[in-house]
């Protein structure tokens, strides 16, 4: 049973200066929550109430955003805000979430590594805190079932055009179902014509404890980063792994545009002004 989460957050942001000067890229509100919001509530809504967030120097608005804020609630009970009191709360309630500092940001595999301790000898999942993926079903969910099924290492992947493969991890493999491969190499960013897949991985994992193991074995890239993709191929030596297509949207906010992408469509699905921000956009362009 896959019982905790553990969410990287140590980046540095640097494609969002200077708005990440004195804030984490994960705060940066997505319509009216922070981003990093939308990926707590996914694993709470898998389940999962134990979440250990890896932050960096700078980060303590996260810490402070899912922390209880007394005079605030106090506040707003006072003038009788309901909706905005109950939503506060909630984000203090939601689930036992943990911090640890990354002291050294080398790459997700080294930020992973730091919940070794917390995690134990668990399966867990991970959840990039920069990737927002809106589905029926939360996607951790999904993985978990796969997971349930197979008692191996799952990795959330979805279909990317041919062009786009080279940015991102990838994933080789056997399909031994209508939306399950089983793994047989990994590539971090390959290069044009150097992976005959266009399946990416999708920012949800479900890892055995094995992978500390790999991530420690691991030799850092030329920019001294531990890719997890270079050490959960180190694990294939040693233990299946399996990928899912994922049944959802992701959205990466890896960069401006699609930070505003991501505002925009998420907007449109909104049920209480998707209509009216519609008709909008529609007005910019008639």
């Amino acid at each position: 049973m896959v019982k905790k989460a553990v969410i990287p957050a140590a980046g540095l942001g640097t494609k969002f200066l200077p708005a990440t000067k004195a804030q984490p890229k994960e705060m940066l509100p997505v319509i009216d929550k922070p981003a990093i919001q939308y990926v707590v509530e996914e694993a709470v809504d898998a389940g999962i109430d134990d979440i250990l967030i890896i932050i960096g120097k700078g980060k303590r608005a996260i810490e402070d955003h899912f922390d209880r804020s007394p005079e605030l609630e106090l506040y707003l009970k006072q003038n009788k805000m309901r909706q905005a009191y109950n939503e506060v709360r909630h984000i203090g309630d939601m689930a036992n979430i943990h911090f640890i500092r990354q002291k050294e940001v080398n790459g997700l595999g080294g930020a992973i590594l730091y919940a070794r301790q917390h995690i134990g000898d668990e399966p867990f999942a991970v959840l990039l805190g920069d990737t927002i993926i809106d589905s029926v079903i939360p996607v951790t969910q999904q993985l978990i079932d796969i997971y349930e099924q197979y008692k191996q290492t799952v990795i959330a992947v979805e279909e990317v055009p041919d062009e786009r493969v080279e940015n991102f991890g990838i994933i080789e493999g056997k399909q031994v179902g209508e939306t399950i491969w089983r793994v047989s190499r990994l590539i971090e960013k390959p290069a044009p014509g150097k992976s005959s897949s266009n399946l990416a991985i999708a920012g949800r994992y479900i890892l055995t404890p094995e992978i500390f193991r790999s991530i420690e074995k691991t030799v850092p890239d030329e920019n001294n980063d531990i890719q997890l993709t270079d050490a959960l191929h180190l694990l294939l030596k040693r233990e299946m792994i399996y990928s899912y297509k994922i049944a959802g949207k992701r959205f990466d906010l890896g960069s401006k545009f699609d930070f505003l992408r991501t505002n925009v469509e998420l907007a449109l699905r909104r049920k209480d002004f998707g209509r009216e921000f519609k008709s909008y956009l529609k007005s910019l362009v008639t």
